[in-house]
């Protein structure tokens, strides 16, 4: 089977789970396109052979907040048109098209009418999962970004819904932490640096690797500052008490599938980062803060409550589901991975309310 698989860059998210797949993906019939940013940022993508890089579209950000002004000047609409046309004409020696909300190769699938998986956690919302404010606009945007035939919808849990379980890429930790200080990992890559230095400023009885734009590692006191590092920012991810982060799905994904603590700052404006904060704090996953302020920072410090879930290898079962070709019905496929999914403490995730879960699937 030929794939065509598209990757949403503008994040590294979907990268990560990119590279999950393509562990159980063979790479002579998989050709990967990654949109979203400059074929030089890019970094640690071997596995994904001869890749392609195209503009894609991307969201503009300033200081936490979606620019609505900056995401219609910036994008580069002509040469989109042009890539999907491009694109649409090589459909033909493909078998399916893959999406993780890579909106040029949903596109030209859409118009060439070839079949379309879409594998992420925006396809998730089409299903009854909460969601946070009622904007018209953003869902419209969500619904037809990146338009496919079947949503795999991805999500930390089923909410009695047909979707799936995250896809986690775990790394093995092989390094301890050099500090005396308890580590927590920052990633706060759509806010202004120098606002979040002042947030953690006081807090010096921890130590913070923050990751971001910076174009070499540096010290002040307690904060340290990393650039961008695959290898290097999972040792710190398994070697740190806890992580602040934006309201993403996949960095929340692996802190919880490693009992890590978790203070999310959702984007403002944005829908799908947003929905995410109120369903961490429905599950009881983590802790929110509309804002970068201390106060939420020190009260998360303090807080003891870490939570564990452990999920199954659902890239695994993807690639097999995908392989098989019956795409009409994933229920089966849903099934399988949220009866291998456990939490311990955790009433959202207990053997009860699993069963329950299925039988109404068994009734769908």
């Amino acid at each position: 089977m030929k794939i065509l698989y598209g990757v949403q860059a503008t994040g590294n998210g979907h990268i990560s789970r990119a590279h999950a797949m393509a562990k159980h993906l063979p790479l002579e019939n998989t050709q990967y396109v990654f949109s979203g940013r400059k074929r030089d940022d890019f970094f640690d993508m071997n596995k994904f052979g001869d890749w392609e890089c195209l503009a894609g579209l991307s969201f503009a950000f300033n200081k936490g907040k979606i620019s609505n002004f900056q995401t219609l000047r910036q994008n580069r609409w002509q040469q989109f048109i042009q890539d999907v046309n491009a694109m649409r004409k090589h459909l033909d020696k493909y078998d399916v098209v893959v999406s993780d909300f890579e909106p040029v190769c949903a596109w030209a699938a859409k118009l060439a009418g070839k079949p379309c998986i879409g594998i992420g956690h925006q396809y998730a919302f089409d299903y009854a999962v909460p969601k946070a404010g009622n904007d018209f606009v953003s869902r419209k945007i969500m619904q037809n970004f990146a338009p496919v035939t079947v949503g795999l919808g991805l999500h930390w849990h089923h909410f009695g819904q047909d979707i799936l379980p995250p896809i986690v890429e775990i790394h093995e930790a092989t390094q301890h932490c050099a500090s005396d200080k308890p580590l927590i990992l920052v990633y706060l890559g759509f806010e202004s640096q120098q606002d979040v230095i002042r947030l953690l400023e006081p807090f010096s009885d921890y130590h913070f690797a923050i990751y971001g734009p910076f174009k070499e590692a540096c010290n002040i006191a307690h904060l340290e500052f990393k650039p961008a590092s695959r290898e290097g920012f999972h040792q710190d991810l398994h070697r740190c008490e806890g992580v602040i982060c934006n309201a993403g799905f996949e960095l929340a994904s692996e802190a919880i599938s490693l009992g890590k603590k978790l203070l999310v700052k959702p984007l403002l404006g944005q829908t799908e980062q947003e929905s995410n904060a109120r369903a961490l704090h429905e599950l009881d996953l983590g802790m929110t803060m509309e804002t970068l302020q201390r106060p939420s920072v020190d009260a998360w410090l303090q807080w003891n409550k870490q939570q564990k879930v452990h999920y199954p290898d659902a890239a695994k079962h993807i690639v097999e589901w995908l392989q098989a070709g019956n795409w009409d019905n994933c229920q089966a496929l849903s099934k399988t991975l949220w009866q291998k999914t456990h939490a311990e403490g955790n009433p959202h995730f207990n053997r009860e309310e699993t069963d329950q879960y299925n039988a109404l699937l068994e009734c769908a």
